[in-house]
């Protein structure tokens, strides 16, 4: 019997033989490589013409993909991956998928409006089990949609036209977790109608100058939990709405906000000032504001009621800011104002501010009215540092919205300032003037 050396037998292989050893050998692999994705639902959008050159519109091939997921539903996923800018218009999300900007994948919202069909760049409507994930981010170019800055009131001025970044309405059992929206032209997160939500670590860094960019407006929602999130925005990063003319979503209540980081020219935690029904059953704790117009803010201004609020391990800076943004640097603002002569104004109630510790340049306030009496106000542990460091003028409070009453009101600076209010206890509370 012959026998035959290692590199004999090397020798003795061609090129083509080499290939098809090759191929037998890593063909199972491969394969079952390939039908990995299809065996998770996975929906690449690559793989559905996505260019992903931050130059190419990839609507038309993400919107694909999102509706092919659709049709398989809960367990499908609609994979942005990562390493691409993808350009994009108004994308419709669907049910039961998860939308997921992988890795550094970045969608850049398009400046043409002719590539949206609706108000933003990403919609979704009357959805049951949609999840928004991933480390990726959405630009939202806000520089884009601004016309110029004015020095004299220290605001980029909008152009006609600008998109909200995200508009969900109506959907039911919504994650959005761990993404980035950067530099939103108009409001990051709008949810309109939504129940059973959770909004869990995500980052919205929006300009401080650019008005009307809020970060998370939870509007006529229920059940939210909203936690573990930092927020940088001019206008309100998180404010709990009731707005005009969706009255027919209901009420807004069982909210939570927690654990959450927040930097604003306006409000740091609000509620208001659209208040058309009752907003209730609300919970903000273990949160720090570090800069703000106004630190804690309740602001009624409609026929709704809002009651059974908690305000609690809260820390705040609030300041003076330029006079466009609403709110005169109080450090905590309740206030039931009528809208118009003709609005019927309900009533703030039942308010508790518990370990609350901040430092402001001017009082914490609360003011109703003769229309609407604030009552059952309760305030443990709260203790405030007021002095002043702008310069910006002081000794005003800021009624706004109103046509009833004036808008910037002339007054001086107590530590408490009550009015029109009912039943208002201070337990261990303490002001202290100066730096």
């Amino acid at each position: 019997m012959k026998i035959y050396s290692f590199q004999q037998i090397l020798s003795s292989i061609n090129i083509g033989t080499i290939l098809l050893i090759s191929i037998l050998l890593f063909a199972p692999a491969l394969s079952s490589a390939q039908n990995n994705q299809q065996a998770l639902n996975i929906f690449n959008a690559l793989q559905y013409g996505a260019v992903g050159d931050g130059k190419t519109l990839d609507t038309e091939p993400i919107q694909k993909a999102i509706d092919e997921a659709a049709k398989v539903g809960k367990g499908s996923q609609v994979l942005i991956p990562s390493g691409h800018k993808y350009l994009v218009g108004t994308l419709k999300l669907k049910s039961g998928i998860d939308f997921h900007l992988q890795g550094n994948a970045e969608l850049l919202v398009s400046t043409n409006q002719k590539d949206y069909t609706g108000l933003a760049a990403i919609v979704a409507n009357e959805t049951d089990g949609l999840s928004i994930s991933g480390t990726g981010s959405i630009n939202g170019r806000a520089m884009e949609f601004m016309s110029h800055y004015d020095k004299t009131i220290e605001w980029w001025i909008p152009k006609e036209w600008r998109p909200k970044i995200f508009s969900l309405t109506k959907c039911n059992n919504l994650k959005v977790s761990d993404i980035t929206i950067n530099r939103a032209p108009l409001w990051s997160l709008h949810m309109l109608g939504c129940e059973n939500v959770l909004i869990d670590g995500i980052k919205i860094n929006n300009d401080l100058d650019v008005p009307n960019c809020d970060g998370i407006d939870p509007d006529h929602c229920r059940n939210v939990e909203i936690r573990n999130c930092q927020i940088t925005c001019g206008d309100d990063p998180i404010v709990i709405k009731a707005t005009r003319q969706n009255e027919n979503y209901g009420p807004s209540y069982n909210i939570n906000v927690h654990d959450c980081i927040l930097e604003t020219q306006d409000s740091g935690l609000k509620i208001g000032t659209e208040t058309t029904q009752d907003i209730h059953n609300i919970v903000f704790e273990r949160c720090t504001i570090k800069t703000s117009c106004r630190g804690l803010t309740i602001q009624l201004r409609d026929e709704g009621n809002v009651f059974d609020v908690v305000f609690k391990d809260i820390t705040f800076t609030s300041r003076y800011h330029s006079a466009p943004w609403w709110g005169r640097g109080e450090a905590i603002s309740f206030t039931a104002i009528p809208r118009t002569p003709e609005t019927k104004i309900g009533s703030i109630h039942d308010i508790q501010v518990i370990n609350v510790t901040g430092t402001s340049e001017n009082s914490i306030r609360i003011n109703g009215t003769k229309e609407s009496r604030i009552s059952n106000i309760s305030f443990d542990n709260v203790n405030v540092n007021l002095y002043r460091w702008t310069d910006y003028p002081g000794n005003l409070f800021d009624n706004r919205p109103t046509k009833v009453y004036e808008e910037i009101e002339t007054h001086n600076t107590p530590g408490f300032y009550i009015r029109f209010s009912d039943q208002v206890i201070l337990k261990d509370c303490s002001i202290s003037w100066g730096d």
